[in-house]
Order: structure tokens, then C-alpha cells, then sequence
């Protein structure tokens, strides 16, 4: 039967550690990979622009061996020119994968309910999987191990921390989240969560105070105030976070050896100061690297 990543709830614990040990292996020797996905095809179908989701997918496939289609907002016009079953129901007939950037995650789910091939969240409104799983893998890469760390999330409680949220329940790493009141994440993900956690031993807390979040953090994560669509909710949403930006004052707040992580674009001057991305304490390129790698890594494990 094939398989989806819609989110990182369609991923066991074995299975997320089977990728990163996959994406080990891709970045210590990725001639050997170099032919195994040869002559499958992956779409790429894009309702949200992207630099890194577009580019590390196409490379991926072609270092893979494979090749990939895109398909842009206005050429396919998913949902109205034509329905997202059709879409879904001829796109299975031509290609071996697809990639669905999105606003909304429901499209993710009729997507995958209608196509015969795999189906991967490029990004909707609820989860960024591919995100989550590079940001995890490199804190490992920099730490060793996740377990028992700690990563203070501090912004806007949306879909970059629903995912990281459920994979620290998964892994055993603590999570602090720091949000302005009204800017939460949804309740209903934060009780899924702590039911995961029980297993795991992760401790996922929120909180009103950047400060409080960073105190004793081994990650400082954090990701722009107003996504794409939200636009209209830029000039409120600047002055609700104005206390929730990483800086390097907040770095002093965290641990010694403390990473700064940040899944791009980055608004310097707004959720990220210029110092604070480009000091000794930022991972945030080696993480926009590894996409790529933990892609591969989950193309292998789909359409292989």
C-alpha cells in the first residue's frame, strides 16, 4: 500500500529514526543513491511560491535519479480550473509522487484520498513535516542526540510549531514555546501531543515570555510573524510579537552552546536581528541545507 506525509503524525518514532540514519548515509555518500529513483517522476504542485521547497525537491530528485514536474499557482488553479480529486486521479496515471504546497490542509488530506501515489505536505496551514524533519535532524547533527535537549519555539503558534511540536512529543525533546497571548497553538494539538509525550518523556510547555521560553534552551527556533496569506494582519501582528524576536540578548538567556534555528525566509529586524542569524550561534543555512538531504531521505522511503 502506499504511503503519505501529510504530518508528522504518519511517522513512527522507528520510522523518523530510519531516516535520519538514511540521511546520514545520503550526506556521507551520495553517489551511491545516485540511481535509485531512476525514471521515477515526483510533481511538484505549488498554490504558495517557494525558494527552498521547490528547489531542494528538484535537486533531490535529480540526484536521486529522478525527475521532477512543477506545476505553478496560475497554470493548474487546484480546486477551481479543475477539482482536487481529478487533479489528483490523472496526476497518478503520469507521475510516481506528488508534492502539494498549500493553503490549507484539507487539500493535503483530499489530495492524498484520491491519488494512487504518494503524497507529501509540502506545506499547509496545519503542518510542514519536510520542515520539522530537517530541523530535528540537525540539532541531532550539532548535539548527538535530541533526547532529553530542550528547543524554545518563540513566535507564532502556527503550522511550523504544530509540527515540531509533534515530533519533540515523539523524540523525548523537551519543547517551550513562547507566544503573545492570542497566538497559542491550537489546543486540541497541544492534548494530542501530551498523550504522545507520555511515552517519550518530553515535557511541551507554553508560555506568554520569550525570556521564559529561552531560559535553559538548547535551540532558539523561531519563524516570521505573519505567514503567506496573512498579509492583511502584518502591521498588528509587528506590534503584538515586538517582545518575541530573537536577538542576542535573548541568546544570553538560553544555554552556552545554544543553536539559533529559523525555517526562512527570514524578516531580519523583525522575529530574527541580523546579529542573532549571522552569529557563531546560527544553524539556520546547515538547516535549510539538510531539506534537501532529509527529503531524499523520504523520497527513498516513498517511492522506492
Amino acid at each position: 500500500m502506499k504511503k503519505d506525509l501529510l504530518s508528522i503524525g504518519d511517522l513512527t518514532l522507528q520510522e523518523i529514526e530510519e531516516l535520519f540514519k538514511r540521511t546520514d548515509q545520503l550526506k556521507k555518500n551520495k553517489k551511491k543513491f545516485a540511481s535509485v529513483l531512476t525514471g521515477k517522476t515526483l510533481a511538484l504542485i505549488f498554490q504558495k511560491p517557494s525558494n527552498r521547497t521547490r528547489v531542494s525537491f528538484s535537486v533531490g530528485m535529480y540526484q536521486l535519479g529522478g525527475n521532477t514536474t512543477y506545476l505553478s499557482p496560475g497554470e493548474i488553479n487546484l480546486g477551481v480550473r479543475e477539482s482536487i480529486s481529478d487533479v489528483a486521479k490523472t496526476l497518478s496515471r503520469y507521475v510516481d509522487g506528488i508534492v502539494l504546497r498549500t493553503f490549507e490542509h484539507k487539500n493535503c488530506l483530499e489530495m492524498a484520498g484520491a491519488a494512487s501515489v504518494p503524497v507529501i505536505n509540502g506545506l499547509s496551514d496545519y503542518s510542514h513535516p519536510c520542515q520539522a524533519l530537517a530541523d530535528l535532524y540537525t540539532a541531532r547533527e550539532k548535539f548527538g542526540t535530541v533526547k532529553g535537549k530542550t528547543l524554545a519555539y518563540v513566535g507564532d503558534g502556527n503550522n511550523v510549531c504544530n509540527s515540531l511540536i509533534f515530533i519533540c512529543a515523539k523524540v523525548g525533546m523537551h519543547m517551550n514555546i513562547g507566544t503573545p497571548k492570542g497566538y497559542e497553538p491550537l489546543p486540541g494539538v497541544l492534548a494530542e501531543a501530551a498523550l504522545i509525550a507520555q511515552a517519550s518523556g518530553a515535557r511541551i510547555r507554553v508560555t506568554n515570555s520569550a525570556a521564559d521560553a529561552a531560559c535553559g534552551a538548547d535551540v532558539l527556533y523561531t519563524d516570521v510573524w505573519a505567514s503567506m496569506g496573512q498579509e492583511t494582519e502584518a502591521a498588528k501582528r509587528k506590534l503584538d510579537f515586538k517582545d518575541f524576536q530573537i536577538n542576542m540578548e535573548l541568546v544570553k538567556k538560553a544555554n552556552k552552546d545554544v543553536v539559533i534555528m529559523h525555517c526562512l525566509p527570514a524578516h531580519r529586524g523583525e522575529e530574527i536581528s541580523a546579529e542573532a542569524i549571522d552569529s557563531a550561534n546560527s544553524v539556520v543555512f546547515d538547516e535549510a541545507e539538510n531539506r534537501m538531504h532529509v527529503q531524499k531521505a523520504v523520497l527513498i522511503k516513498l517511492l522506492q
